[in-house]
């Protein structure tokens, strides 16, 4: 695979020429980041990533699975046991429902129980090499999944793709998830990327029976610490037990599920975010 310039790797430096040709052909490029696991950021990644192919930009979407040691991307898409494909032009992607463009290290691992034991310089070699050797092709949409907290991955790609679009930071109604999401929201700013938005997740449940809206956790936390530290709140996703079984199956939610109150709360979502996309890019 490819070798770096100015900027080194564990077996060379990371070739930026090939990274800038790649990327330069993606219109935006997001990351979902959050303080803490458990949050539920992966789902909302891939649900985020289908609301918008669904909406427009069938075949025009990708996700990077950036989490080295516990990748499930590909799980929440049915792609289990799939590979990646090597062509003349780099290694190609898996290819989702609506044509999303996969690329996660789960699809390099001899099976699903084997460890990634790596240190922080072949995590980022890895990085590197999934932006730069994938033939990711035109999209308009690349979503990068990254692990909980503040350290090799995110630094990595925030360091590596200094035009990305922003990030999107996921939490919780929990006081201590908007606590250490806060870090988060300051880690951005550190490195000079913007905050487009904070998602909260599992924002309370509406009854299947008789609609009412039951906060399971306490809700609002979210759109409060966003209008604390200046960031735009994106909106809340209610708990639906539906999302969970069918990330465990590999079908898309907003997809079997097109009228629950999460998938309208999704959509909704979508709209506001191409606006904060839209506003970040009149302002570079």
């Amino acid at each position: 695979m490819a070798e770096e310039k100015g900027q080194e790797g564990r077996k060379g430096p990371i070739d930026r020429e090939a990274l800038e040709e790649r990327m330069s052909r993606i219109a935006h490029k997001i990351a979902v980041i959050s303080g803490k696991g458990g949050v539920g950021k992966t789902t909302v990644t891939v649900n985020l990533a289908m609301a918008f192919a669904v909406h427009g930009h069938v075949d025009r979407v990708g996700i990077l699975d950036a989490d080295i040691h516990g990748p499930s991307v590909p799980t929440m898409l049915g792609l289990k046991g799939r590979r990646l494909g090597v062509v003349p032009a780099g290694i190609f992607p898996a290819i989702g429902p609506l044509g999303i463009r996969v690329v996660s290290m789960d699809f390099l691992l001899p099976d699903e129980e084997s460890p990634v034991v790596w240190r922080g310089p072949l995590k980022m070699r890895a990085i590197s090499q999934f932006l730069s050797d994938v033939a990711w092709g035109e999209l308009d949409y690349l979503f990068i999944d990254l692990p909980p907290g503040t350290g090799d991955e995110p630094l990595s790609i925030l360091q590596l793709l200094p035009d990305m679009d922003g990030v999107v930071i996921v939490t919780i109604p929990s006081e201590v998830s908007q606590h250490v999401v806060r870090k988060a929201v300051n880690f951005s700013r550190l490195l000079k990327t913007p905050v487009l938005g904070i998602i909260e997740n599992m924002s309370g449940f509406v009854c299947p029976n008789c609609g009412a809206h039951i906060d399971i956790f306490r809700s609002g936390g979210g759109e409060r610490m966003a209008e604390e530290m200046g960031v735009p709140f994106l909106g809340k996703v209610p708990i639906d037990p539906a999302i969970c079984e069918d990330s465990d199956r590999g079908i898309p939610f907003i997809i079997s599920h097109p009228e629950s109150p999460s998938t309208k709360a999704f959509k909704a979502i979508v709209e506001r975010l191409k606006e904060e996309l839209k506003k970040e890019r009149e302002e570079r």
